[in-house]
This record gives structure tokens, sequence and C-alpha cells, in this order.
């Protein structure tokens, strides 16, 4: 890939390359999900936290990873991705560093109540690197060309969203074989090697490279053109996300990434404690189980890209969102074991089909400011993880053992809404094709 500006130096990088960058630097941040879920029951013997403490403590890391991708994905916009994917890929190392400083000078005799300030700051940082999911997303939609670009990002996100199901496994039997500090030392080494191969593979888009060799915006608009690349920025951080705001087809995006992956968190957590809660389930099934749900939604949504490029991301989105009410409805009206597991595959497999295709649908809608319409998509639609696993707390609570199952009823109201949603976009997009030639570019 030459740079046909300037006929000097060649643009780095390849659309290839940078996929596979982005995906080892995503994978690498993403499994800050998982940071203090294997091991919450260590601090809580010593510290003596409370239930509401270690809910905090184990959200900590997924708030600030969610919130953040608001502002780093619009950052994209005006930076090109690699260096907002390596601020926070660094602060994530820093924060997994501080927690094994503690565990190497305080743990376990002096660490108590007073060092839980202290923990959820470090895992605050830690959780930093779960928001180099929208980074990624612009990063790789620059570099791809639309017709490849649901693949493209299916292979991203999918790959990426395997971290949290084989941290939830390997890092347990880390840390039974050497203690708990050796399992965070790990991870802070796995994270180091992350950000090194990203730092190798991981380029900006050829208008970006260009903008910092000097070359005028409209120079390197035209230079990139000719190298393949067909989505460019808003011209400021700022503009990315009030442009991406003002544009209303940003929100039914949002409220589908709400319920397929902000719901696919809320699952990651609660799954355990339905499994052993309403069925008794050993703790090696429940974590199976949850392990192989987080795994399987996650591949799946390789395979979903390539459809959603073949037949429509809204086409896709709904045949997924079908899926999704139909495993939530077995799950909330069944009471036997084998049942159930057939209605938690199917959610996995809606979930992360409607994952890609949501994505895939980003860049079409909104083509002129792609990094704020992830960083809005991915930060506000993440946070159903948040807000979902109270509902479900709430139900089984007031319902006894059999809300555990009836919880799930909020994922069968959550996925008619999407369908909603969904209709609303395949609709819109009908009516332009008819003609709506009033309507703005970026809804074509």
């Amino acid at each position: 890939m030459q740079d046909h500006a300037s006929g000097a130096s060649p643009v780095r990088g390849s659309a290839q390359r940078s996929l596979i960058g982005a995906t080892i630097g995503f994978f690498i941040g993403f499994g800050a999900v998982s940071l203090f879920g294997p091991t919450a029951q260590s601090f809580i013997k010593v510290m003596h936290l409370s239930p509401a403490q270690v809910g905090l403590l184990v959200a900590m890391p997924m708030l600030t990873g969610s919130l953040l991708r608001i502002p780093f994905g619009a950052w994209v916009d005006r930076n090109g991705g690699k260096l907002p994917f390596l601020v926070l890929l660094l602060a994530s190392l820093v924060g997994i560093g501080g927690l094994y400083w503690m565990l190497l000078t305080l743990y376990p005799a002096h660490l108590d109540a007073g060092s839980y300030p202290m923990l959820l700051g470090f895992g605050a940082l830690g959780g930093c690197g779960i928001a180099t999911f929208s980074v990624g997303i612009g990063q790789v939609s620059y570099w791809s060309p639309k017709s490849q670009q649901g693949k493209a990002l299916a292979f991203y996100a999918g790959f990426g969203n395997t971290s949290p199901g084989l941290v939830a496994i390997v890092l347990p039997l880390i840390i039974a074989a050497g203690g708990l500090w050796v399992g965070y030392f790990v991870s802070l080494v796995i994270v180091f090697a992350g950000i090194a191969l990203y730092i190798v593979l991981g380029f900006d888009a050829p208008y970006f490279q260009l903008l910092r060799r000097g070359h005028a915006p409209a120079q390197a608009r035209a230079a990139a053109l000719q190298q393949g690349q067909e989505l460019f920025p808003a011209p400021s951080v700022s503009r990315a996300l009030l442009d991406s705001a003002a544009s209303w087809r940003t929100w039914p995006l949002v409220g589908l990434y709400f319920t397929s992956f902000g719901g696919f968190l809320a699952l990651t957590a609660w799954l355990p404690m339905f499994w052993s809660s309403y069925y008794r389930a050993p703790h090696w099934v429940a974590l199976g189980l949850t392990a192989g749900f987080s795994l399987f939604s996650s591949l799946i949504r390789v395979p979903g890209g390539s459809w959603s490029d073949r037949f429509g991301g809204e086409k896709v989105a709904f045949a997924a969102f079908v899926a999704l009410l139909l495993g939530a409805g077995l799950m909330a009206a069944s009471s036997t074991f084998a049942w159930s597991v057939v209605g938690e595959v199917c959610v996995a497999a809606g979930m992360g089909v409607a994952n890609a295709a949501v994505f895939k649908l980003v860049p079409h809608y909104v083509p002129d400011a792609v990094g704020g319409t992830a960083g809005w998509v991915g930060g506000l639609g993440a946070l159903g993880g948040f807000v979902v696993p109270p509902l479900l707390g709430r139900i089984a609570q007031g319902m006894g053992a059999v809300g555990y199952a009836r919880g799930y009823l909020v994922y069968v109201g959550l996925a008619l809404a999407s369908l909603l949603l969904t209709a609303l976009l395949y609709a819109t997009r009908h009516g332009i094709r008819r003609g709506a030639a009033g309507l703005p570019a970026g809804a074509r």
C-alpha cells in the first residue's frame, strides 16, 4: 500500500494486519470483565466485605470500561485509534499492576476494610481495557471496505469477546495451583504481551497516517480513497459525538445493543447463581454452563457478521432477536434442566448474532461519525450489564426460587422491544430505497 500523495514512504500496515492487532488488543483488554469475579471469595474472606461491597467491586471494571467507550470511541475520529487504544491498555496495565502490588505487600494479613477504596481504584483502572472495544470498532471500520465490514467487525468482536469465558475457566485454575498473587501476575504478563503485539500489528487507517505526515485533510482524503479507504471521520471529537447523537438512528442501535451485549454481560454474572440456586447444580456445572454460554455467544458472532454481509444487518438482527425471544421464553417457563439448557443455547446464539448485526449497521447508518456512534452504542449499550441483574435479583427475591426462572421474562420484554426497533430501521431503509431522496446520505 503506497502513499500516492507523497510518492515517498508507504502507508504502514494493512486492513488484515490491523484487524488482527485490534482483535488481540481487545481480547487482552476485555479480560478485565472477569478481573474480580473468580477472586471475589478470597477478598471476602480476608476483608469481611458485605454483599453490597462485593457487588460494587465486581462491577467496577465493567462500569469504567463501559462509560469510557463513549469518549474514547469518539477519539478515534480524531487520531485514528492506535493512541487511544494504547492509553486504555496502559491504564489497564497500571490497574492490574496495582492489584498485584497490593497482594504482594498487604495480602492477607494487612488487607482489611481500609484497603477497599484502593482496591476499587485499581479495579477501575484495570477495567479501562474493556473500553478498547469501541476504539477497535472505529479503527477496523475505517480500514475495511463497506462490503466486508460485517465480517471484519464480527471477527474482531467475536474472538475478542471470548476473553471473559476463557478467564473464568483459566484464572481459577492458576489461582488454585499457585495462589492469588500468581493469578494476577500472569494477568499482568498477558496484558504486557498484548500491548507489545498491538504496537507491532495495529496501525491507523491511511487517512490518519497521511494527516500526521502533514497532508491537508482534502489531500489526505483523496489519497486514502485511492488506497481503498471508504469511510472518513467527522472533523473533531465533539463533532463526532454530536453528529452521532443528532442522528436518531444511533438510538435504536443503542437499544439493540443494550439487549444483545448488555444482556450478555448481565448473564455472565447471573447464570452461575441461576444454575446453582434454581437447579442446585454443582459449582463446576454452573461454571461450565456459564463459560459455555460466554464462549458460544462470542464465537457465533463471527459467522453472524458474514450472514449480516450476505443477507443484511436488519434481517439477521430480526432473526437473532427471535431466537433470543424463544430462548428467554423457554427459560422463563421451564422447570426442566435440559430444556433450560436448550433455552440458554438459543439465548447465547441470539445475542451473539445480534451483536454482529448491530455493528454491521453502525457504519451503514452513521458513516460520517463511526467512532462517535460506536462509543454511544458500545458504552450505553453495555450498561445493560448493570441495569438487568438488579431486576433479575428483585424478581427472584419477590417470587422465591421460581423467580430465578421467571426473571427471564425481562429478556422476553427486551427481545420484543428490540424486534420493534429492528423493524423500524428496516422500514426506514425500505422507504429510502423507494425514493426518499430528501433523506441525508447517512441514512442510506
